[in-house]
This record gives C-alpha cells, sequence and structure tokens, in this order.
C-alpha cells in the first residue's frame, strides 16, 4: 500500500484499566479480542487522543501521574507536503504523534519531537484512519454524512465552488450594506474622505509606531548606554590589564609550550579562536560606541512622528483593544480597500447597478459548477447504490438494497458551499417495497453491515486512495451466525485494499484476522504489558474457543473454531 498511510504502531500508558501496552501492526486484518472490561478499546481510545481528540483527566489511570498514548505511522510522500504546511513534520516516511493528558486534564500534543496543537493533529486526522463504532454508525442515518460519503466515493473537490460561493456572497453583502447606507452616505463619503487624507498625508507603515518607541527610548539613554557600554568596552580593550591583552600573553606563552609538548596544540588553537572571537566583540562594541551619540534634532524628529502617528490613531482608530501597535496595523489594512469604498459611495446607483451585473456573472458561474457537480453525483449515485446493495447482499442480507437518491436544486437561492443537492440514502427491502430512510429501515445490527458494505466500495473505488487505515470498534454488535462469518469475509476483503483493525466478540469475525492480538485483566482489573499477547496457532484456537463457549476447554468449541479458521483461509 505505498500510496496510503499506514499504522505500524501503538503504545499506551496509563489510560483507563490500561497499565501498559504495545501493539504493533502489520498490514492486512488484525483482531483484537478480550473478555469483557480487558480495555480492547484502547487502540479507539489511544487514537482519539494522538489524533487531536479531546483530553480528559477521566482518562487518566488511578493512581498515574499522567496518561500517554503514542502511534507511529508511515506516510506517503503525496501527504508529507500538506502536512508540513499544518506544522506535522515527518521524517523520512514516519511519523511519531504523541499525546500525554495530565491528572489535571491539561494535554500536550507532539509530532516527531515537535510541539503541535491538538486542533492541527485534528485537521490531518481524517487523512490517516477512518474510525466506525457503534456511535459513529448512527452517523449514517443523517443527510449530510450521506452526502460526504458520496462525494467521497466520487471524487467531487468542492474546493472551486465554495471559492465561487464565497465570493458571490461577499459582494452580496457589500451591495446590501451598500444600499442600506442610504441617507448615511453623505456623512459616511466625508469621514471615508478625511480618512484617506490622513492616510495620504502620513503614510504610516507597519510597526512603525515601536520602531519610532524604541528609537527614542535608545535616545533617551545615550548617556547611560555610553557609560555602561563604554565600561565594556575598556575591561576588553585596556592596555595593560584588558581581557585582549591577557588573552594575548596567554596565547603566547601556550605557544612556547606548544614547541615542548605538541599535545598542547589543540588547546592552543581553541585559545585562538577565543582571542579572535573577543577581538571581534571589542571591534563591534568599539562600533556602537562611535555610532552611540546624543542627537536632539533626530529625538525631536521621533517625537513629533510619535504625536503625529498616535493623533491619527485617537481620531480614526475603533480598535478596543488598547494596544496602539495593533490599532495602527488595523487603519492601514483598512486603507488598503478605502479607494473601492469611496468609489462604491461616490457612484450611488449606478455603482450598485454595476456591482449587481458583476454579482450576476459570479452567481452564474457558482451555478454552473455546482450543476457541473450535481451532473456527477447523479452518475456516481446509480453506482454506488448497485455496489453497495451487491456488498449488503453478500452480508446476510440478500434481498436489501441500497438506493442513493439525489435531489438537485436549480437557483442560487438553493446553493451552499456544498452544491444545489440534497443526498440521502434508502433501504429497500424486495424490489417494489417502498423506499425507507435507513434510519428506520434498519436494526443496529444491520445497519452496521450496510456501513461496513458502503466503507468496502468506497475504499475499493480507485479515486479513493487516501485512507490507510480502518478501525472498526464493536461495529458487529447484533450480528451472529452466517452473517457473522461474511462480516468477517467482508472485513478481510477490505484488508487487501488497505490496513483494517477490528475489535470484535465475535469469533466468526476474529477467525479471518492475520495478526490477532488478546488482551485480558489480572484480578485488580488491570492490564499490563504482558497481557496483551499476539496469538497464533494454538493460542488462537484456544482464545476463539473460549469466544464461542465461554472457555478455551471445551473440545467442540476447539473444533469449530478451527473450522472458523480453516474457512478463512
Amino acid at each position: 500500500m505505498p500510496n496510503r498511510p499506514t499504522l505500524n504502531e501503538i503504545s499506551i500508558s496509563g489510560i483507563g484499566v490500561i497499565e501498559k501496552s504495545l501493539l504493533e501492526f502489520g498490514p492486512g486484518l488484525t483482531v483484537i479480542t478480550g473478555e469483557t472490561g480487558a480495555g480492547k478499546t484502547m487502540v479507539l481510545t489511544a487514537l482519539n487522543l494522538v489524533l487531536g481528540g479531546k483530553s480528559d483527566s477521566a482518562l487518566v489511570r488511578h493512581g498515574a501521574e499522567r496518561a500517554i498514548a503514542n502511534a507511529t505511522f508511515t506516510i506517503p510522500k503525496k501527504l508529507v507536503d500538506g502536512f508540513d504546511e499544518k506544522g506535522i513534520i515527518s521524517e523520512d516516511g514516519e511519523l511519531i504523534l504523541t499525546r500525554t493528558v495530565n491528572k489535571d486534564g491539561k494535554s500536550k500534543a507532539i509530532a516527531s519531537g515537535t510541539a503541535v496543537s491538538a486542533s492541527a493533529l485534528q485537521e490531518i486526522a481524517e487523512e490517516l484512519v477512518m474510525v466506525h463504532s457503534q456511535a459513529a454508525s448512527q452517523t449514517m442515518t443523517k443527510s449530510s454524512k450521506h452526502l460526504e460519503l458520496l462525494d467521497l466515493y466520487a471524487n467531487i473537490d468542492l474546493s472551486k465552488l465554495q471559492s465561487a460561493v464565497t465570493e458571490a456572497n461577499e459582494l452580496s453583502k457589500r451591495i446590501k450594506a451598500m444600499k442600506s447606507a442610504g441617507k448615511e452616505r453623505e456623512r459616511e463619503l466625508e469621514a471615508l474622505k478625511e480618512f484617506a487624507s490622513a492616510l495620504k498625508k502620513i503614510k504610516p507603515q507597519a510597526g512603525e509606531l515601536q520602531e519610532v518607541n524604541d528609537e527614542i527610548s535608545k535616545l533617551n539613554s545615550v548617556e547611560g548606554l555610553t557609560s555602561t557600554a563604554g565600561s565594556a568596552s575598556g575591561i576588553l580593550e585596556d592596555d595593560e590589564n584588558g581581557v585582549l591583552t591577557q588573552l594575548g600573553s596567554a596565547r603566547k606563552s601556550l605557544e612556547k609550550a606548544v614547541s615542548l609538548d605538541p599535545s598542547l596544540t589543540e588547546i592552543s588553537e581553541q585559545l585562538n579562536e577565543a582571542f579572535f572571537e573577543v577581538q571581534d566583540l571589542a571591534a563591534n562594541l568599539a562600533s556602537y560606541l562611535s555610532d552611540l551619540a546624543a542627537d536632539p534634532s533626530r529625538l525631536e524628529y521621533l517625537q513629533n512622528r510619535k504625536s503625529e502617528l498616535n493623533s491619527f490613531i485617537k481620531r480614526h482608530s475603533k480598535s478596543t483593544s488598547g494596544d496602539s501597535n495593533q490599532a495602527l496595523h488595523e487603519l492601514i489594512e483598512l486603507g488598503a480597500n478605502i479607494d473601492n469604498e469611496i468609489a462604491d459611495l461616490e457612484g450611488g446607483d449606478d455603482r450598485i447597478a454595476e456591482l449587481e451585473r458583476d454579482l450576476d456573472k459570479l452567481q452564474e458561474a457558482a451555478l454552473v459548477e455546482a450543476k457541473q457537480i450535481s451532473k456527477i453525483r447523479n452518475e456516481k449515485a446509480k453506482s454506488l447504490s448497485v455496489a453497495v446493495s451487491h456488498e449488503i447482499h453478500s452480508l446476510s442480507m440478500p434481498s436489501t438494497n441500497l438506493v442513493v437518491e439525489v435531489k438537485n436544486g436549480s437557483k442560487f437561492t438553493e446553493l451552499t458551499a456544498t452544491g444545489l443537492d440534497e443526498v440521502n440514502f434508502f433501504l429497500q427491502t424486495h424490489k417494489d417495497a417502498p423506499l425507507v430512510s435507513i434510519a428506520k429501515g434498519a436494526s443496529g445490527g444491520e445497519l452496521s453491515r450496510v456501513a461496513l458494505a458502503i466503507e468496502v466500495v468506497i475504499a475499493a473505488s480507485e479515486q479513493n486512495e487516501t485512507i490507510g487505515t480502518y478501525i472498526f470498534d464493536e461495529v458487529d454488535a447484533g450480528v451472529g451466525g452466517k452473517a457473522a462469518i461474511e462480516v468477517g469475509r467482508r472485513l478481510k476483503a477490505l484488508s487487501k485494499i488497505a490496513q483494517v483493525i477490528v475489535v470484535t466478540h465475535l469469533p466468526q469475525v476474529a477467525a479471518w484476522g492475520d495478526t490477532h492480538f488478546v488482551v485480558s485483566k489480572d484480578e485488580s482489573g488491570s492490564v499490563s504489558l504482558s497481557q496483551v499477547r499476539k496469538v497464533s496457532t494454538n493460542e488462537r484456537i484456544e482464545e476463539i474457543a473460549r469466544m464461542l463457549a465461554g472457555h478455551e476447554d471445551s473440545e467442540s468449541a476447539r473444533k469449530h473454531a478451527e473450522e472458523l479458521i480453516a474457512e478463512s483461509r
């Protein structure tokens, strides 16, 4: 999977019942099983933290100072630059994310050794993993989620549309403001012209007020600076006892010593370097002192300039921050568009009419882009319906079909940042049955299977190579028998395309794993490093037998476990 990110390992310390654990993942399907309450969902908990989830002191294990989650990913080249822009730096294609949560709830996030914000981690989360839990499956009932899934399947890019809609809406607000100005136009125009005139006359520069204040402070301190800097210069350059004189003497002595013992050569060279560095330092300090002189005329100019800038700020700023430097910066930014604002007000109705013509063009361009997206959605909705229905049939729902319905708008007033369309997923239990919304037409177990079917189809689409790791946290709840075997089969199929990690209580699903971890706990309810075991062969049969019969000693359960594993192969 060279084009997809992959999760290599997760280490956890002090989270919930977990004292310490380490899980190393490979490609294919990884299953995690264990007793109830043993902490099987630690993968989801840890990933939620390292990918910017909300920190909570309740996560910290009783008696521990902090909770620590660490995850290591392999990142494909196509994602590296985008991550770098967000401050998430990877090294040689490896990204290490660490999140700590203290007992007081305060947290810290680190990416490859560099502190980052939790929000930065959230921005990259969906490009690394797709998490499905029983709760997450419920989001499948929302129309907004349906549109998001269809767009992911269709590989739709909304950036051009969103830019066009934003530009049109901003111009619309500008026109509305101009129309509402009405009687206030002359007063506002006069105020803008006065501001523009003052700005043109004063010509303030960004950061200028701070620079003026700094230079005034320096000029007011010339006498004190001359005394203190001069004293330092004297210590360095005094002919008899100065540092340079002493270092010079030390150099000569060492040079003689080197002729007697060559092992002193390195020390002699270091002393030479120190001498020349101090010599340069003394020269720079002397230059500073020569330039340091009282300049009454410059001081007067700066004080007048400061007064001028402060008067300009006081007259025109509406800032409430109390920071004069910030207020000046805001006025300079305001001045950047002042000519357009004056033109708007001076143009009156003619200007409004001109801008309305511009708005019509922008809205038409946005509609053209939105209708093109609608066309793609309509086409892809049909193929998504067919592909997902085929998967649903394989999951012991032979007569149930998914129908993806797209309702298209046509007017700009119906246009949003996601386009003109409303997307809804329906289930049809047989050919002539009425369409029923997923929320009403599927039980918990059926909804999990529908969600799995959709993920398998989207992950398999050629365009979608972004998500590298799918995590399913007990989404097989309410599923059993033949359906459970088919869930395992589809998870196995998905794992041939992307990395899949499953937390499960079903032996029929666990049997399909390429890698199998078993989580157990001691009598105190703790889980230590030794109690997260990667199992294979006999141990794996024993675990699946335990899941089937409640204990691993049942001979019939062992035979059934062997049959399940054999079937998965």
